[in-house]
């Protein structure tokens, strides 16, 4: 409790928000994050209301759900369609398909079932030996080890993983091409900087001069790590600073690493609302093919609408605008009736600035 009161402090705030002045450009700068419990954070706590003028705080591509395409979608629905018992996270089930989504084809009868880990899935296939099962595998390199571990543990004959796991890396480097503004840096996610440390981001430092910063969740970890890229981009560096040291390494998690070098294979992979970027997905080893949904079934999955009529999503998650530039922000887009991604899950920018707004307070 003392530690999460430090890390809320007024005082500390107050010297951060002075180092903020101190340190912002003369020049306007846009500073971007790719996670969504940064943006939570952010708004909840009204950290923009904080920030020098001329500083700008965007969120990228940070939510799994977002970035899913509609042709992975469109064949989850389909292996639910055909018998299997589809199992995946809450807010996977909301996003809208080629067709539908997942909810509205369990409401017709299919067997679509939330769980809270790629193990639940594995008991429900235990459960129905019978049955084929099929894990819907979403998330970045923090919940990627999981679905590696349960591939490696013998899993059923009936288990199946139908992976679009993404990468963060290769979207930064994406990103990079992207904005008609430059980035000037970037805020690291804390959680996936725990499984593959900050030496992970060296290379888009050392390669773009671009400065990348490990960040924390709590609103002082985020005003630190926005002064300490500030800093940077005033001095004219672009190195990886690691500003949440008490749960980041340099390394990384060795043994989560080692799950996923030997289950999975980096691939090229489409990123909705973005396009394919080389390298940013993981595909299933040859050697556990036999629990790959993508060989196991022989689904044509269609491709839908990516970018529906008037929906900002793919400006949002190119960190090229922000949800209030989307005329369908709130009307008639809402979490309840979502038009585009980023208003289903609840690290979605839309969603959470829906929740949240532009709180002034701090």
């Amino acid at each position: 409790m003392d530690d999460l009161f430090r890390l809320r402090d007024p005082a500390r705030a107050r010297a951060l928000v002075g180092l903020l002045r101190r340190y912002a450009p003369p020049d306007p700068v846009r500073i971007v994050h790719v996670c969504g419990t940064h943006e939570i954070a952010i708004a909840q706590h009204g950290l923009r209301s904080l920030l020098p003028e001329g500083v700008e705080v965007l969120e990228g591509p940070g939510c799994p759900v977002c970035v899913t395409p509609t042709v992975d979608l469109d064949r989850a629905v389909k292996l639910a369609e055909r018998g299997a018992i589809v199992c995946t996270f809450g807010d996977m089930t909301r996003v809208p398909g080629a067709r539908v989504t997942l909810a509205e084809a369990r409401a017709d009868g299919a067997d679509v079932r939330v769980v809270l880990s790629p193990a639940d899935a594995v008991e429900v296939a235990r459960a129905n030996p019978q049955r084929d099962v099929v894990f819907f595998a979403v998330g970045f390199e923090t919940t990627a080890p999981g679905t590696a571990a349960v591939l490696l543990d013998s899993p059923p004959p009936n288990f199946y993983v139908l992976s679009c796991h993404r990468l963060i890396p290769p979207a930064l480097v994406a990103l990079l091409a992207g904005p008609p503004v430059p980035i000037a840096g970037f805020l690291a996610p804390g959680h996936v900087s725990t499984i593959i440390g900050a030496r992970a981001y060296r290379v888009i430092a050392e390669r773009y001069h671009v400065p990348v910063v490990v960040a924390g969740f709590e609103p002082l970890d985020i005003l630190y790590a926005i002064a300490l890229v500030l800093r940077q981009v005033r001095e004219g560096r672009a190195e990886v600073e690691n500003a949440y040291p008490r749960a980041v390494s340099e390394a990384g998690n060795l043994r989560a690493q080692g799950l996923l070098a030997t289950a999975f294979a980096p691939c090229d992979a489409v990123w909705r609302g973005i396009g394919r970027i080389p390298g940013s997905g993981l595909s299933i080893r040859d050697e556990l093919a036999r629990h790959d949904a993508r060989h196991a079934f022989s689904v044509q999955a269609e491709e839908g609408e990516e970018k529906p009529p008037g929906c900002l999503c793919s400006e949002v998650l190119l960190a090229r605008a922000v949800p209030a530039d989307c005329p369908l922000f709130r009307d008639p887009c809402t979490p309840l009736s979502p038009v585009g991604p980023c208003m289903v899950g609840t690290e979605g920018a839309c969603n959470v600035w829906y929740r949240y707004g532009r709180r002034p307070n701090p």
